[in-house]
C-alpha cells in the first residue's frame, strides 16, 4: 500500500527518487517550483530539457502531460514534469490537473521509482485555489495507486507553505 504523506518545505531539498517538477509547457525553467528545481538542480536538467523539445515535444509539453528528465544535483533520480493548467472559471479543468498526478505516477512507476514528492501542482502562478487542488491531487494519488496497482511505497506531497499544508492536511486524514 502507498503511504501518502505531506511535509511543509522546500521540494528540491527532498530525497526521493522522483521529484514532480510543476513545469511551464516549454520545459525551459521558469518561476515557482520549477525555477527552484532547474536553479538546484543545475544544467544537467536544462540540457536534457533542450533535448526533449528539439525531438518529442517541439511545441511544448502538453498541459496534464508528463515527462521525466535527470536530477541532476538533487538528491533525487528522476525529474518528472508535467504541466498543470492554469485555473479559469470559465472552463472546468479539473481532469487536465488529475491527468498531471495520474501520468506522473505512471511515469514513476515505469522507471521504478518508490518514492514521488509532489508539489501543489497549478496552485501557485497558475492560480488554482488551494482547496480544490489539494481535493483533486489527494484523490487522483489514492486512486491512481490504487487502480494500477503501483510498486511506489510513498508519495510526499511538499508544501511551501502552512496554507497549503492544512489544505491537504484537510484531504489525507
Amino acid at each position: 500500500m502507498t503511504a501518502i504523506t505531506l511535509i511543509q518545505g522546500d521540494i528540491t531539498q527532498q530525497s526521493v527518487d522522483a521529484i514532480v517538477n510543476a513545469a511551464n509547457s516549454s520545459l525551459l525553467g521558469g518561476g515557482g517550483v520549477d525555477g527552484a528545481i532547474h536553479r538546484r538542480g543545475g544544467p544537467a536538467i536544462l540540457a536534457e530539457c533542450r533535448d526533449l523539445r528539439a525531438s518529442r515535444y517541439g511545441r511544448g509539453l502538453p498541459t496534464g502531460q508528463a515527462v521525466a528528465t535527470t536530477a541532476g544535483n538533487l538528491d533525487a533520480r528522476w525529474v518528472i514534469h508535467t504541466v498543470g493548467p492554469r485555473f479559469t472559471r470559465e472552463e472546468n479543468r479539473s481532469e487536465l490537473l488529475a491527468s498531471c498526478y495520474r501520468e506522473s505516477l505512471r511515469i514513476a512507476d515505469e522507471l521504478g521509482a518508490r518514492t514521488v514528492a509532489f508539489p501543489a501542482v497549478s496552485a501557485g502562478i497558475y492560480g488554482w485555489p488551494m482547496e480544490d487542488a489539494a481535493r483533486i491531487a489527494v484523490e487522483t494519488v489514492r486512486e491512481s495507486v490504487r487502480e494500477t496497482e503501483s510498486a511506489i511505497e510513498e508519495v510526499r506531497f511538499v508544501l511551501f507553505d502552512e496554507q497549503a499544508y492544512e489544505a491537504f492536511a484537510r484531504h489525507v486524514r
